[in-house]
């Protein structure tokens, strides 16, 4: 962290706004089984409504992220927490059912590309070396542990006021965020401005810069791990309770989620500091091998065990967060800081599209499988291994020449 009063209150302030606007995030997915229930839907349409938030994520964030490389920051933050504001109110008191659901969960990925990424350049531009690692490893805290809180926030809301309330307290936190981050993020245009003759998407200077791209396939393959297990864990969750029973004294499966996500809060934080010290490469391959393996045992417990499998979603989980803070720090560090907004556009760009593809992946072998919920939640989750291990071998392949 700096040294300064001022440059600690700007960056505490930037990572109070970006959990705020984070908060309501994982409503849905927290809300999932009253959903497909309440609407009818098939696995696949509640994979869509997951999915769309980083498909729309992905197309926009080319665009608003590249920006900030050009024009103050805060005028694309300013633009992005007010969508997901909008989104997250508007799935409060309009949508009745999957299309309209749809298309406010692709409002709110928009909403999401001009919040996150921006808001976290804004912390990389103002701190340099160890300082930037920190900071950036604090926001991806902030930004978890909202994440993971939306889960027991939602349940809790949606308990007591209904699903309704839970997404328009999302909603109002996000406009209370937006006001935050304007009264401290800078009003100018960055420091390292990008030339303004060159292409906004031009990514080939970051398509050469290997050490970035690293760890921008380590964040595609992290990002689709994750998405598809926060997407689907409180539903594996239900299922499982329901077929297998649960002992009383066992949380709710949304209180489960956020347990664990909490945990890998804590788990990413000691993987940053535990990077700086034996090497992010080392701590990224034992995540990654981990996480592969949890993800090929995790499914064939449905309906088994609600111990067992509540503790292995907690794990894998975990394992997953274990690499998520220093696969960002290391695009971070990587980037051409003239380049930086680019770099981080291409990484974040990147990932989510693995996260649009993980929910929707499971949804559709779920489908799939039909009434063999066993083959059904085996494959969908163990098919992430696959995916997982992949990455990790493209992350090595081009990290290779630096080591």
């Amino acid at each position: 962290m700096p040294n300064d009063p001022q440059s600690r209150r700007f960056v505490w302030t930037m990572v109070t706004a970006q959990a705020m606007v984070q908060i309501g995030a994982f409503t849905l997915p927290a809300l999932l089984p009253g959903y497909i229930d309440r609407w009818q839907l098939s696995k696949t349409e509640a994979g869509w409504l997951i999915g769309i938030f980083f498909a729309a994520y992905v197309v926009a964030v080319p665009i608003l992220v590249a920006l900030t490389d050009r024009i103050a920051t805060r005028q694309i933050y300013a633009v992005g927490a007010a969508l997901t504001g909008f989104a997250h109110l508007g799935f409060a008191f309009m949508a009745d059912g999957f299309w309209p659901a749809l298309i406010l969960r692709a409002l709110a990925g928009v909403g999401w590309a001009g919040a996150y990424m921006p808001g976290l350049k804004a912390i990389a531009d103002t701190l340099e070396g160890d300082a930037q690692s920190r900071a950036v490893s604090l926001h991806a805290a902030g930004v978890g542990i909202a994440g993971a809180s939306s889960y027991a926030v939602a349940g809790l809301i949606d308990g007591i006021a209904g699903p309704s309330a839970a997404f328009a307290f999302g909603g109002i936190s996000a406009l209370i965020a937006l006001a935050l981050a304007w009264l401290v993020m800078p009003k100018g245009a960055p420091k390292h401005s990008r030339d303004p003759t060159t292409s906004l998407l031009d990514f080939r200077p970051v398509f050469r810069n290997r050490g970035a791209m690293a760890w921008i396939a380590g964040y595609t393959v992290h990002t689709w791990e994750m998405a598809a297990l926060r997407a689907w864990g409180v539903t594996f969750l239900t299922v499982t309770a329901a077929q297998a029973g649960a002992p009383s004294w066992l949380p709710s499966p949304a209180i489960l989620l956020a347990v664990a996500g909490l945990i890998g809060i804590a788990v990413s934080v000691s993987g940053n500091e535990s990077a700086r010290r034996f090497g992010r490469l080392s701590v990224v391959t034992a995540a990654m091998i981990t996480a592969a393996v949890l993800a090929l045992c995790t499914g064939w417990f449905v309906g088994r065990s609600m111990i067992a499998a509540a503790a292995l979603v907690m794990i894998w989980l975990a394992a997953i967060f274990w690499d998520s803070s220093a696969l960002t720090a290391g695009t971070v560090q990587a980037s051409d800081p003239a380049l930086r907004g680019a770099t981080m556009d291409l990484h974040s760009m990147c990932g989510y599209a693995g996260g649009f593809i993980g929910p929707l992946g499971v949804g559709l072998i779920l489908d799939l499988a039909g009434s063999n919920a066993t083959l059904g939640w085996g494959l969908g989750f163990g098919h992430l291994a696959i995916v997982t291990l992949a990455g990790f071998a493209v992350l090595r392949w081009y990290a290779a020449p630096s080591r």
